[in-house]
Formats: C-alpha cells, structure tokens, sequence
C-alpha cells in the first residue's frame, strides 16, 4: 500500500529525514518509534503532503504522491490525526465531523455524510452527548476522540496518527487504543502511527521502525522488538519480559 523510498526531508538547511525507507502493507499497523526531534512527525507530515521532500519517493498503491498538496492527498485515502489534536476549538462537535468530509461533499448526499457522522459517534458515544457543544470545550480524551472521528470522516484507507496518547490518563489511552484495533478489524484500515507509548503502540502494532536523527536504525515485528534488550532499555523501561 505506502513505500517511502530513500526519502530526505529539509527544514531549510537543516537535514531532518535522511535516506528513510519503509513500508506499510495493506490492512497493516506499524508504529515509529524514537525520541523526540528524530523525525517521526516529519515523516507523517511528508506522507500527508504537508512537508515537502526534498529527494526520494512516497508511493500510495503505486503512484508517486511525494510532490502532491496535502487536499489531493486526502482524496486519495489519506487521513491524518495531528499531535495536539488540532481540532476547529470554536466550532461544534458535529461541524468538525463535517469538515472532515469536505472532500466527500461534492459527491455524496447529505444522508450519507450523516450516515458516517453516526457511525463516528456509534464509535464514541461520549462526542454524541456533546454533539452540540463547543469542541474548545471538551476534554482532552474527548478533543481527541474527535480529532480521530474528524478524519475518519473522510472514508481513509491509510490513518495516520500523530502521538495519540499524548496528555491522556491511561484509562482514556487504553480506549483510543482498543478503539484504533477495532477500526482495523472492522474497516481494514492501514494504520501509521507514531507513539511515544511505545509499550501500547507495539501490542496493537504487526511491526516497528526505530528512528535516530532521521534515520531508521532498527526494523523488526513487534514481539521482537518488545524482548529486544536496547528496545526495553530506550522505550519501555524495564527488563526482558516486562508487560
């Protein structure tokens, strides 16, 4: 489905991504993993159209998608969760689940772009009772249910998720999680997901890459890389077999 290749990612002068290759199969979850500032969010912002590359390939089923605006990307299956949310704070629950259907708008009835808002809500009924509501006004847990059902709006293929427990209390971070395992088992959609929770991104992740400086120093399943030493070590703070 997704294959980066040899990509290089440029904040004017300075090298950010240098030489990375991956790959992500269809219906697959992979999670990055590394510290901060070693390029994951740079990386899914390249994919999403909203950092340029400045050399290699991002192929999409095939087709080169790497020079393409973020809008034509969404049209072509992508959707993107940011770090921070991100979400329209001044608008309604429901007015940013529309928003993220503007590409479906022009080619679909008003009863279908509800048909997807219900079913969003289906998925977390905490945003039904507050569909009305300000979304600036929610809680983080709530913000972020929304920012994950704004772009599921879009019918994506490939979800793309930008620290998605970040600022959460785990009880809420164990249900973004079940909630991600569940959209693949039911929808089949691709997941790309950058983490710094690497323990609950590898249990629900097939594989993982390690990134150091823009580079990808380590690539294995994720039962792997859960009982590989220096993994335990940098990301999940205990000794082999911890849980």
């Amino acid at each position: 489905m997704l294959e980066v290749k040899n990509l290089k990612v440029f904040y004017d002068k300075v090298q950010v991504i240098r030489d990375l290759s991956l790959r992500l199969d269809d219906g697959e979850c992979i999670t990055l993993l590394g510290a901060n500032g070693a390029g994951k969010s740079t990386l899914i912002n390249a994919v999403s159209g909203i950092v340029e590359p400045s050399d290699g390939s991002i192929l999409l089923d095939g087709e080169e998608i790497g020079k393409k605006p973020a809008y034509a990307i969404v049209r072509l299956g992508i959707s993107q969760v940011p770090e921070g949310r991100q979400i329209f704070a001044n608008l309604s629950v429901k007015d940013n689940l529309i928003l993220g259907a503007y590409t479906r708008s022009s080619t679909e009835s008003k009863r279908e772009i509800n048909s997807e808002i219900e079913h969003v809500l289906e998925m977390f009924p905490r945003l039904r009772d507050r569909v009305g509501q300000i979304a600036g006004t929610l809680s983080g847990g709530e913000q972020q249910m929304l920012a994950i059902g704004r772009a599921l709006m879009s019918k994506p293929k490939l979800l793309l998720l930008d620290e998605p427990s970040l600022g959460l209390a785990p009880l809420v971070v164990r249900f973004i999680f079940d909630t991600i395992s569940r959209l693949r088992e039911e929808s089949r959609i691709s997941v790309l997901m950058v983490e710094q929770n690497a323990r609950a991104a590898l249990k629900i992740a097939e594989r993982g890459y390690i990134l150091e400086t823009g580079r990808i120093v380590m690539e294995d399943t994720s039962e792997a890389l859960r009982d590989n030493p220096e993994v335990q070590k940098a990301f999940l703070g205990g000794a082999a077999g911890a849980a």
